[in-house]
C-alpha cells in the first residue's frame, strides 16, 4: 500500500486540477498562479460556518458576514449580539460566540493575524484539530491531515475500514495522514473534500469516473455504500416544555438565556425548563386568559424538543421581573435560534 501512495496524490491532484469545485473563499491553483493569496480569516470563517451544514447553505452567510465585517478586527468589534443574529439559521450557537471570541482573540493577542502553527490556532477559541489543520493547509499551505466527513469516508471505502464510527476515526486519520500529500499540502486537503463532496457521495458514488477506483478496497468488492460503516442509531429522547408567548400592546416578551448551555446567550421566548416528563409541557408562569397555540417540535443533536406554545395577551399592570418587551416589527433583529422563531410562528409571526 505504501508504495502506491505516490500515484494516489498524483492522480488527485491531477483531478482537483481539472474537476475542483470554485467556492468564494477558496484559491484554487490557478489563481495562486495569478497571483491570489489566501485570505486566512475568509478561510476561518468558511470552516466553522461548515462544521455543521452544507456549502449551498453556509455560502450566504458567509458572504453576508464578510459584508458585515470584511476584516477580523471589524468582527472582532461587533457587538455579540449582532453576530448571534446573523449567525441565527446555522445552529450550534456555542460556536457563534466562540467565533466571536476567537476573532477577539486574534484581533488584540495576534494584531489582526492569524497564527500559521498548530499550537498557536489550537489555543484559538473554538478551533480544534480538524479546524486547525484546515487552516495551516488551506490558509498557510503548510503540511497538514484534514479529515471531515467527507474525508473518512473516501478514506473507509478506500481502505475498507470495517470498524464501526466512531471508534474507526484513529485509523481513519492514520490512513489519511499517511497519504496527505505535504508538497501541496492545501489543494491536497481540498481536493480529498471535494472527492468525497462530489465523486464518492454518500449514495451511488460514481466510481467509474473517480481517479482512486485503481486502488479502492470498497470498489473492488462492490460494497462502497457500506462504508463508513455506523453503530446501531439510539433513539432520541423526547424533552417537553411549555413557551410562553406574552403580547402586549404590539410587542413580545423576550429574554435571554443563561451564558452557559444550550443557545447559551441567546435570546428565547421565554419558557418552563425542557424536561423528560410530559407532565412539564402544562407549567405556566401566571394566571392569565391563555390560548393554546399548538406544538412546536424542533430536533437538537442529543435529544427532540416539544414545547406546548401558550400565548396571552397582558395589561399595562403586569411587567415581568426578568427579560424585555420587543414590537413585533423589530423580532427579526432579534439573536433568536430557530426554534425559537418556530415558536412565533406558530402565531403567524414571520421569522428569518
Amino acid at each position: 500500500m505504501t508504495s502506491e501512495i505516490p500515484r494516489l496524490r498524483r492522480t488527485l491532484l491531477d483531478w482537483y486540477d481539472r474537476e475542483g469545485r470554485s467556492l468564494p473563499w477558496r484559491i484554487r491553483p490557478e489563481d495562486r498562479s495569478a497571483g491570489a493569496v489566501a485570505d486566512a480569516y475568509a478561510i476561518w470563517l468558511s470552516e466553522i460556518m461548515l462544521q455543521q451544514t452544507t456549502v449551498p447553505h453556509a455560502t450566504p452567510y458567509w458572504h453576508r458576514f464578510l459584508a458585515l465585517w470584511p476584516r477580523v478586527e471589524d468582527l472582532a468589534a461587533a457587538p455579540r449580539d449582532d453576530v448571534l443574529r446573523e449567525w441565527a439559521g446555522l445552529g450550534y450557537y456555542a460556536r457563534a460566540r466562540n467565533l466571536h471570541a476567537c476573532a477577539v482573540a486574534v484581533a488584540q493577542d495576534h494584531h489582526g493575524q492569524f497564527p500559521d502553527t498548530m499550537d498557536g490556532l489550537r489555543a484559538l477559541p473554538g478551533i480544534g484539530d480538524y479546524t486547525a489543520n484546515a487552516i495551516l493547509a488551506a490558509a498557510f499551505d503548510k503540511p497538514a491531515s484534514v479529515v471531515d466527513g467527507n474525508v473518512e469516508r473516501v478514506i473507509t471505502r478506500l481502505r475498507r475500514i470495517a470498524t464501526p464510527m466512531p471508534k474507526a476515526k484513529p485509523d481513519i486519520r492514520r490512513e489519511a495522514a499517511a497519504i496527505a500529500d505535504p508538497a501541496r499540502s492545501g489543494d491536497y486537503a481540498q481536493a480529498i473534500m471535494d472527492l468525497g463532496a462530489t465523486v464518492c457521495t454518500p449514495r451511488n458514488p460514481d466510481c467509474a469516473v473517480c481517479c482512486w477506483r485503481f486502488a479502492c478496497a470498497a470498489a473492488e468488492v462492490g460494497d462502497m455504500e457500506r462504508y463508513p460503516v455506523k453503530a446501531p442509531k439510539k433513539a432520541k429522547p423526547v424533552r417537553h416544555g411549555t413557551a410562553w408567548l406574552v403580547r402586549r400592546d404590539g410587542r413580545v416578551w423576550l429574554r435571554r438565556r443563561a451564558e452557559t448551555g444550550l443557545l447559551g446567550g441567546m435570546t428565547e421566548v421565554p419558557s418552563s425548563d425542557w424536561v423528560e416528563a410530559e407532565a412539564g409541557r402544562l407549567s405556566l408562569p401566571f394566571d392569565a386568559g391563555w390560548v393554546p397555540r399548538g406544538e412546536v417540535r424542533h430536533v437538537f443533536t442529543h435529544f427532540e424538543l416539544r414545547l406546548d406554545v401558550r400565548e396571552a395577551e397582558v395589561g399595562s399592570e403586569w411587567e415581568p421581573e426578568t427579560g424585555y418587551w420587543v414590537e413585533e416589527g423589530a423580532l427579526d433583529a432579534e439573536a433568536l435560534p430557530s426554534v425559537m422563531r418556530k415558536v412565533l410562528k406558530s402565531r403567524g409571526q414571520s421569522g428569518r
